[in-house]
């Protein structure tokens, strides 16, 4: 990475953050020849099969994202086939602020969430990122123990159809609070204000449903399955738009909540490690049967 810093510069310490998943973060404290520092964050991917075209889709969307208003990093290098790293990895700007998980001025936030968000989708690029993929099938959904068995074999057979059709908008893919940062000064945090938005890996090109649907599940597993649904509903106020019937919204909203029973515990891990303690796989489990069946209720 030496490559790439000033004249004068050098790494002066290399400090691990948390919250990846897929990725290790670190932050670098850079010492500048005037006796100054200045921080950038290491984002490496370790046995990860996909760590090319995502490095790659990181650095178009944070390339694109410069002087939209969009609160990114700056790019800073991207060395996604590891020739010069040992790893994959992408060297960016390191932004001000923090994650903020807890349940404090949670309804301010998650109004900041929402009217960030649509300026995302506001984003017209030149140049589309993919076309959005899922993983989840009907066949691959994982039944929490205990779960409402009807309410999940109705949420399976939604997925089993074809997807809506949708107008394509410019997607974070991976927007939730764990990927925001907020200038949130305590103790009530009412003067917070987004300060970023990082992990533009799965920058994808797909409904905006899809987005709003990812952020209202890690709502409903973080704070509880009444703010995950009321998310759409704060999405709208803000201005965006959705799919037009509640079907077409039950179907993105319904992927999403199944896509979680995947992987519940790769989620719940990092915001153990964050501070919330109680969330252990299986309360997340109960949250999320929860939240499915709340949809079903709800919009079934």
């Amino acid at each position: 990475m030496s490559l790439h810093l000033e004249v004068g510069e050098r790494i002066v310490r290399a400090e691990a953050m948390h919250g990846g998943i897929t990725a290790e973060i670190r932050r670098l404290t850079i010492g500048t020849p005037d006796g100054g520092t200045r921080d950038l964050v290491l984002r490496t991917f370790v046995n990860e099969e996909h760590a090319e075209d995502w490095l790659n889709r990181e650095a178009a969307a944070l390339t694109l994202l410069t002087d939209t208003g969009v609160p990114a990093p700056g790019l800073v290098a991207i060395d996604p086939t590891a020739a010069h790293c040992e790893y994959p990895s992408l060297l960016m700007t390191h932004l001000a602020g923090r994650t903020v998980l807890d349940d404090e001025a949670l309804e301010t936030r998650v109004s900041l969430l929402a009217r960030q968000l649509v300026a995302i989708h506001a984003l017209r690029p030149a140049e589309r990122p993919p076309e959005y993929g899922v993983l989840t099938t009907a066949n691959t959904v994982v039944v929490p123990k205990g779960a409402d068995a009807a309410a999940w074999a109705a949420a399976i057979d939604v997925i089993r159809k074809p997807a809506p059709p949708y107008e394509g908008r410019f997607l974070h893919r991976d927007f939730q609070p764990g990927n925001v940062l907020f200038d949130a000064p305590p103790p009530r945090q009412a003067g917070a204000r987004i300060t970023g938005v990082v992990d533009w890996a799965s920058t994808s090109w797909g409904p905006a449903d899809l987005d709003v649907a990812h952020c209202s599940t890690n709502l409903a597993l973080l704070h509880g399955p009444a703010w995950g649904l009321q998310f759409a509903e704060v999405y709208e106020e803000a201005g965006g738009v959705l799919a037009a019937t509640a079907s077409e919204r039950l179907y993105w909203q319904v992927r999403d909540g199944l896509a979680c029973s995947e992987e519940v515990q790769q989620v719940a891990q990092p915001w153990r490690e964050a501070g919330r303690t109680e969330l252990t796989t299986r309360a997340v489990e109960e949250r999320l049967n929860a939240y499915v069946t709340a949809l079903m209720n709800a919009l079934g």
